[in-house]
């Protein structure tokens, strides 16, 4: 059964910024369930990861909204740059095969990614709204990710297409 524990959001200076929509996404892709007779927790990333390519792809792009939550609350970039690189040795884990489905579930990418979101906005550490470079950076940073992700996907794709004497 899901465990979606009421907790106190995560709130910043300027009030009202919860980061409930961002619990759920981490805890329906990475701990949605558990391993009976076991403390281990699985979810949605692990199950569509075993998709070669793809189902990493989308399970970035999906880890991506909590990234993006993480911009409109205005973390600092150089959390984003944190919140990224767990997204993308999410993206290489995946790419292994078998041990590389096994090490993406330990990893759980989103879990980390919500505890540095929350930890940023319960320290108060947030940027000035008015900052238009932020704002560019931030997007730019998000997309970077996002490209580089995909890229992973790609090249995943193609080489099992490659290996299965397709192309």
């Amino acid at each position: 059964m899901p465990r979606f524990h009421a907790r106190p959001a995560a709130s910043s200076p300027r009030g009202g910024s919860s980061t409930y929509s961002s619990r759920v996404l981490a805890r329906l892709m990475d701990d949605l369930v558990r391993v009976p007779g076991t403390n281990i927790g699985l979810g949605l990333d692990a199950l569509i990861g075993l998709i070669p390519g793809v189902g990493d792809a989308a399970g970035s792009v999906i880890s991506g909204m909590i990234l993006a939550d993480a911009v409109r609350k205005r973390v600092p970039v150089s959390v984003l740059a944190l919140m990224g690189w767990n997204l993308v040795l999410d993206a290489l884990l995946g790419l292994i095969p078998g041990v590389g489905d096994v090490a993406d579930a330990a990893h759980r990418a989103n879990l980390k990614n919500l505890r540095l979101l929350e930890r940023t906005l319960d320290q108060g550490r947030t940027v000035d709204v008015s900052s238009r470079t932020y704002l560019v950076r931030a997007v730019l940073m998000v997309v970077l990710i996002l490209v580089v992700v995909l890229a992973f996907a790609v090249l995943a794709i193609w080489g099992l297409l490659k290996l299965l004497r397709l192309v």
